[in-house]
């Protein structure tokens, strides 16, 4: 069939129409051009045309540059499109601490998602028994690590469950900043391809803490230049000669002890969690997140990220939290998990590197 690709010009025709305040009757000529493009596509233009969230859909289309290659597959996209946009509304309605919005995946099904974005539940058990040491020293209120410049840039993971080495990377990325007064970009292609013998498994999930044993025992971790990421399982090609940081020790924290956590996050450097993601989380766009569906235990987590601050907003306490889904999502690739209820999981399968 016909590969679609009248959607941007669609999108900018309605928008420059729209602007003059006219609206799509049945006489308009904007409307007879549009079934004039989609002449072809009979079938899809009657789902589109006569639905509330046609335009909405279109605008998405042209934003995030879809590529739809058949009739029957731009339909199904708008048919999912329009559920997700109606739980974004149904939700934001409730008045909850959070807002969701239309991004990226919002013609994605939750299974698609699941698939392409999250790792198995792993087992936590470097956590079971923490050595981050407490001190009596006050916490500050607040505390955000962007701030004084270690926090390397958000990246995006693709179409693999390598959340995890994102997660490492971002810890050692930011330890290193620290340690060095420079900036470096690490190889998460690397450990998605050679660290499985530290129960690790590329694409379908693994966890920081064994990503960072890996590396303290295998010589160190490349740098991205010298070993680049392509989002897929591949076959291991480390070189000594590229090493960008070495791992002297990893510290764990308690699992589920968020006061650890906290404390970690304000005196010591980010810290690689991880959590549980559900259904809506995938929509986040901004507010302290917060959810009575997922669970808090080492088998329900299915993604790692990188706490990078924590604070108060609106009189509700949060953790603040670099993903690895791009800069479009959320607020410029970062959200907010409440914190002090171990939301979601989210110091279940917390720990941080020490680098040389």
């Amino acid at each position: 069939m016909a590969s679609i690709t009248l959607v941007s010009s669609l999108v900018l025709l309605l928008s420059s129409y729209v602007a003059t305040g006219s609206t799509l009757d049945e006489s308009n000529p904007i409307r007879l051009v549009w079934e004039g493009l989609f002449d072809f596509e009979a079938s899809v233009l009657q789902v589109i045309g006569q639905s509330r969230h046609s335009l909405s859909f279109a605008r998405f289309a042209h934003r995030y540059e879809k590529k739809y290659e058949t009739v029957e597959e731009l339909k199904l996209r708008f048919q999912i499109f329009s559920e997700n946009l109606d739980l974004i509304r149904s939700t934001n309605r409730k008045g909850l601490s959070y807002k969701l919005g239309v991004n990226q995946f919002a013609d994605w099904t939750w299974e698609e998602f699941r698939r392409h974005r999250l790792g198995v539940a792993q087992n936590c058990s470097a956590t079971l028994k923490g050595n981050h040491k407490l001190t009596e020293d006050a916490l500050p209120d607040t505390k955000d690590w962007r701030k004084v410049g270690i926090v390397s840039p958000v990246k995006d993971q693709g179409h693999c469950g390598s959340c995890w080495t994102f997660s490492t990377t971002g810890a050692l990325e930011a330890a290193y900043h620290q340690a060095f007064g420079k900036q470096i970009s690490l190889s998460e292609q690397q450990l998605v391809d050679c660290a499985q013998a530290f129960n690790n498994f590329g694409c379908n999930g693994g966890l920081p803490s064994q990503a960072f044993e890996y590396i303290k025992y295998n010589g160190g971790l490349d740098t991205e230049e010298a070993y680049p990421y392509t989002g897929k399982d591949g076959v291991c090609k480390f070189s000594s000669e590229n090493v960008g940081v070495q791992v002297v020790d990893s510290v764990n924290i308690t699992l589920g002890a968020e006061d650890e956590l906290k404390h970690a996050v304000a005196f010591v450097r980010p810290v690689s969690v991880a959590f549980q993601v559900v259904k809506d989380f995938r929509l986040y766009k901004s507010g302290v997140y917060s959810s009575d569906t997922c669970g808090s235990t080492p088998m329900d987590v299915n993604h790692a990220v990188l706490a990078v601050g924590y604070g108060v907003e609106n009189g509700v306490p949060y953790w603040l939290i670099k993903n690895s889904w791009g800069e479009s999502w959320g607020d410029h690739g970062y959200f907010k998990m409440e914190l002090g209820k171990n939301m979601c999981g989210v110091a279940t399968c917390a720990s941080y590197p020490v680098v040389a």
